[in-house]
């Protein structure tokens, strides 16, 4: 390796890459990663000159870095369309428009000034998922680079043709009045502009383009944005408030009296919506979800099906993809949409279409509706310090000594645990619909610790107590960064 090549090795995540720039990166590595992605594509394919999508969100160093790591596909062979400033989806998008073999967003997504990142994926509708990223980051690091020679040409206008297309599919009939929160970020030039076409009174926050975040980082889990949306809709007696992340592929969701809807449940209310026009349908939504979809009548009356799936955008949309499912849902924020409500990948701002869908088709308020669902008891989403070489041997440990308990019959709060699933850690429920969730986080080190109860906020809590019982026995988790 030359001396001044800057990569940490601790950039590769698990669904995408990230690190600060230049304190773990510099030009030189995200010419490399672009050198590696190339490789990959080009084995992947089977193609000596294959067409790859490139776009860059709005921070101020998003086009140096994109240039260099357009540099490293060129050198391998690959051909470049640039379709320039960009949300995440729209260069997802932009692959099924085009027809090209794979994608590379420039973004950090919803992370601080400072940090820089690739989105890249191969198959249609797909982001690279572990597997992927381990194969990338082999290739990079080792520098198994393929030769080759490239071109490059910038694709004019894209960014209409991803409005439009959302527009035209999807006008509404009723005039919905929305609060459209964009941070400051790249889905400023896009959203607004997207729900006044398909018929909604827009009230913007926050939309002009800055990439010093002046007020806050867009992110639609952080309290600072959802309280700015949240005093926006009251002052504005609006219908909806809406916040989208620094790449427009996540949305948060304000009801009309200014209360944040969890995602899990804004994903019921849409599954729910969409189940009387789609009969039959699947949905994958992610372990740390509500169970009230395992539970739900509209959708056992319309003989749809519910899969819990590994948490993680990638994870879900591939199990949307494999099962053929109509929708996914991450907790997070994330939502999939699959044909024909969408391409599979996902889209902040078709997440917010369908929002607006559920209120167009009910003569009810976003308040009104979200109190149909059965009320439940959730923790947050709690994050026990466990070091990153531990914490997957100790959520093994802990998945067996439930199962015991589970075999044994022994009782939690007077019930016994009636199901256990394992797809990513362990979520094991009980008769009355509670549940209690142990996995490892997929990018720090720490676990994840989730529990609910529809019986009472007190059950919630035992299941808490249990469950923390168990790790504290480990020796080896520290402190949380939340407890209830």
């Amino acid at each position: 390796m030359t001396t001044n090549l800057k990569i940490d090795p601790y950039g590769f995540r698990e669904y995408d890459a990230r690190w600060l720039y230049e304190k773990d990166i510099n030009q030189l590595g995200i010419e490399n990663l672009g050198k590696g992605l190339g490789t990959q594509i080009i084995k992947h394919t089977k193609k000596t000159n294959p067409r790859v999508i490139v776009g860059h969100d709005y921070r101020s160093y998003s086009e140096e870095i994109k240039t260099a790591l357009k540099k490293g596909l060129l050198s391998t062979g690959c051909n470049i369309e640039d379709i320039g400033l960009s949300l995440s989806p729209t260069v997802y998008f932009a692959q099924f428009n085009l027809d090209a073999d794979a994608v590379a967003m420039v973004t950090a997504s919803h992370n601080e000034n400072g940090w820089t990142g690739v989105k890249m994926g191969i198959k249609k509708g797909l982001t690279h998922a572990p597997e992927e990223m381990k194969e990338l980051k082999e290739i990079t690091l080792n520098e198994n680079f393929i030769k080759g020679e490239g071109s490059e040409k910038q694709i004019e206008g894209f960014q209409q043709i991803y409005k439009n297309d959302l527009i035209n599919k999807n006008k509404i009939k009723n005039k919905i009045k929305a609060v459209v929160a964009c941070g400051n970020g790249t889905a400023g030039i896009f959203a607004p502009e997207i729900l006044r076409g398909i018929g909604c009174e827009v009230i913007e926050l926050d939309c002009d383009l800055d990439w010093t975040f002046p007020k806050y980082n867009p992110n639609p889990e952080d309290l600072e944005m959802l309280h700015a949306i949240a005093k926006a809709v009251k002052d504005n007696n609006a219908d909806i408030g809406f916040g989208f992340d620094g790449d427009g592929d996540r949305v948060g969701v304000i009801d009309n009296t200014g209360d944040e809807i969890f995602s899990d449940k804004i994903g019921l209310l849409i599954a729910r919506n969409l189940s009387k026009t789609h009969k039959g349908s699947k949905f994958i939504v992610d372990v740390k979800s509500t169970g009230l979809y395992a539970t739900d009548e509209v959708l056992a009356d319309n003989d749809c099906e519910t899969i819990y799936w590994k948490t993680g955008h990638s994870h879900i949309k591939r199990k949307v993809n494999t099962e053929k499912a109509l929708a996914g849902f991450e907790k997070s924020g994330h939502f999939f949409f699959n044909q024909p409500l969408g391409f599979g990948y996902d889209d902040g701002i078709n997440s917010a279409i369908h929002v607006c869908h559920l209120l167009d088709n009910q003569n009810k308020s976003m308040n009104e509706i979200i109190k149909e669902l059965p009320n439940t008891f959730q923790t947050p989403t709690m994050a026990p310090f466990c070091k990153d070489e531990e914490k997957y041997q100790v959520v093994e440990d802990l998945v067996k000594q439930v199962n015991v308990i589970k075999d044994n019959k022994t009782k939690i709060d007077g019930q016994e645990i009636s199901e256990v699933l394992t797809v990513n850690g362990i979520r094991f429920s009980f008769k009355d619909g509670s549940w209690g969730l142990i996995r490892a986080s997929s990018n720090k080190p720490s676990l994840v610790i989730v529990t609910e109860s529809p019986t009472s906020d007190e059950r919630k809590k035992k299941i808490f107590d249990f469950i923390d019982d168990l790790l504290q026995k480990t020796g080896k988790v520290g402190e949380y960064d939340q407890k209830i």
